[in-house]
């Protein structure tokens, strides 16, 4: 009974709340600027609070599972991964103006040599029914002058564990973009004192695309593999927002003939 006279009065409480509010914001025109000052003060720190438990609410109430590791493979696949950025929730869960070489989570970095720095990334919840991974990371330019922009992608110990040059390496990316963009994706692998490097151009739509990467075309010392990691660079950037919905990776025997 006292949960219920609590519900309640928590209930009347944020209606009385809420038409004061929509009050002032139909009369905010009028207002002196002290009380207009105030008010936006207050007005600030209340969306900050708000804003936490929608994400919290969105995060724990939507699909796909946060932790959610779900996805095809292709036929014999022999390791497979889906970045921490796609998998679970990061903190900070964005960051604006971001500058060059700034770290994104555990294992994803952002390149650029804008010298303004006018390049945000964010990571996003996923809540369409056809979405696998419970988070996206939106990139997004705006009067972008520089040369590049990039995310590099590294990849656990495990993508290196008993790879050979018979191996296919897949990668794809489902993406939700303003307008198509250009992207070239770069697999690399380092072995000794050596860096191979692995390479293929697409265009970047809504929807999926995928790059394989055949290690039989590479001069690759199975014997001293010691990490590997992918590089996405993206053609003309500026003035566009790029939301990469998934991104997943494979590993499979190429086909013996």
């Amino acid at each position: 009974m006292q949960s219920w006279i609590t519900s309640l009065s928590d209930r009347l409480t944020d209606r009385r709340a809420l038409r004061r509010w929509t009050r002032f914001a139909r009369d905010a025109g009028n207002v002196d600027k002290p009380t207009l000052r105030q008010s936006r003060v207050r007005a600030r720190q209340l969306r900050q609070q708000l804003d936490e438990v929608l994400f919290t609410a969105d995060s724990r109430l939507a699909l796909p599972l946060l932790g959610s590791n779900t996805f095809q493979k292709p036929l014999h696949s022999d390791w497979a991964h889906r970045p921490q950025a796609w998998r679970g929730p990061l903190e900070p869960t964005g960051v604006a103006s971001a500058q060059n070489a700034t770290s994104f989570g555990g294992e994803v970095k952002l390149f650029h040599d804008c010298p303004l720095s006018e390049v945000s990334i964010r990571q996003v919840r996923n809540t369409r029914e056809s979405d696998l991974a419970p988070f996206g990371v939106s990139l997004e330019a705006f009067g972008f002058e520089g040369s590049f922009l990039s995310l590099a992608i590294e990849l656990p110990d495990s993508a290196t564990e008993g790879l050979h040059r018979n191996h296919i390496v897949r990668l794809s990316v489902t993406s939700q973009v303003e307008r198509p963009i250009g992207v070239l994706a770069r697999l690399n692998i380092q072995h000794g004192p050596n860096h191979e490097q692995l390479s293929e151009n697409k265009t970047l739509g809504n929807g999926e695309a995928t790059f394989e990467f055949d290690l039989a075309y590479s001069n690759m010392n199975e014997k001293r593999v010691q990490k590997m990691w992918v590089d996405l660079v993206f053609g003309d950037p500026e003035m566009n927002q790029t939301t990469l919905r998934d991104l997943t990776l494979y590993r499979y025997p190429r086909a013996e003939i």
